[in-house]
């Protein structure tokens, strides 16, 4: 798994962080609500998911019918996800398309696959709706674009509960445990290591255009926002041996701009920090685990943005600020 941290043009990627790559981030996919790329599964398929497609040659007929039934399927899935009277299930999306089974295996072919269709169309909406709050504001504000980005992001997540916890609260397999993965030797000997089918379904999507288009739209901004504020980052010998050695091992530039020089391991410590403090937030919210009123004031929130904010420099920026957040956008 991977982050990448997009500053002036150079990209930075750290193995083995939560989030995926760059993708996503300008310079690399431009993402609009009308042109999402989701990639393919990972068994070739298309995956427009009715978030827009890549572009290409022009399909036949037969193939706009295939398409149009793998758009089908997953608005269904994503549909049934989103009741809370009908589990997702092949045979159940079937049963609303009209088809049988052995029917719709002809597209899908197991479980597994249906949730990697299914999570990446729902990683594409949320930063299809990420990106209409960010261009409210112009590229020379970043701090006013991670906000707005920010809210966005949460009030997706309050409004998609269903969609969140599949995608943002699903547990992935660790990168240490990819050897007992289910099929492989080690996997016989320790039964159950990925007890929930989910949880090994979506592991494509994190470096596979999925969670790597969510990490590229954050880290984008967030590298332009430290080019234009430059707020202090902790020097290595104030990390935590642990994290330093991580971030030493797999911090590599794969291209370094004049006059810039390599990005810190504390700079990419920031970031993670300022991403755990966003999506604790959020998550808890989603959740219920935090009382009613703090969610619908949004005071939890927008007290954790200014914590944050205050660790980016932009404190005295605050009450402009707070206004992004709040400002909902009206296309």
């Amino acid at each position: 798994m991977f982050t990448a941290l997009t500053v002036n043009g150079v990209n930075y990627v750290v193995k083995g962080l939560w989030l995926g790559g760059s993708e996503g981030a300008r310079g690399g996919l431009e993402l609009s609500p009308a042109s999402t790329a989701t990639g393919a599964t990972a068994a070739g398929n298309p995956a427009s998911t009715g978030a827009g497609t890549t572009a290409g040659p022009a399909l036949t007929r037969r193939e706009r019918h295939r398409q149009a039934t793998y758009d089908e399927i997953v608005s269904v899935a994503r549909a049934l996800l989103r009741s809370s009277s009908t589990d997702l299930s092949l045979r159940a999306v079937a049963a609303e398309m009209g088809m049988t089974p052995p029917a719709l295996y002809r597209y899908v072919d197991s479980y597994a696959e249906l949730l990697v269709l299914v999570a990446r169309a729902v990683f594409a909406d949320v930063v299809a709706s990420m990106t209409v709050a960010r261009n409210r504001y112009p590229d020379d504000d970043p701090a006013a674009q991670i906000v707005a980005s920010a809210a966005a992001f949460r009030r997706w997540a309050l409004g998609n509960p269903a969609e969140f916890r599949l995608v943002f609260a699903t547990p992935l397999p660790d990168e240490s445990d990819a050897d007992t993965a289910p099929g492989s030797r080690a996997s016989a000997t320790r039964p159950g290591t990925f007890a929930r089918p989910e949880v090994e379904a979506l592991a494509p999507c994190v470096t596979d255009n999925g969670a790597d288009l969510f990490a590229g739209f954050f880290s984008e901004i967030f590298g332009r926002l430290w080019a234009k504020y430059q707020f202090p980052v902790p020097a290595d010998e104030d990390l935590h041996p642990a994290v330093l050695a991580v971030l030493r091992a797999d911090l590599t530039p794969a291209t370094v701009t004049d006059g810039f020089g390599a990005i810190t391991p504390g700079m990419v410590w920031m970031f993670e920090r300022a991403w755990a403090r966003l999506y604790g937030t959020v998550t808890l919210e989603v959740f219920g685990h935090v009382h009613p009123e703090f969610i619908r004031s949004g005071a939890l929130f927008e007290s954790t943005m200014l914590d944050v904010g205050r660790d980016l420099g932009l404190a005295d920026e605050w009450d402009r600020l707070v206004e992004a957040a709040r400002e909902e956008p009206t296309d």
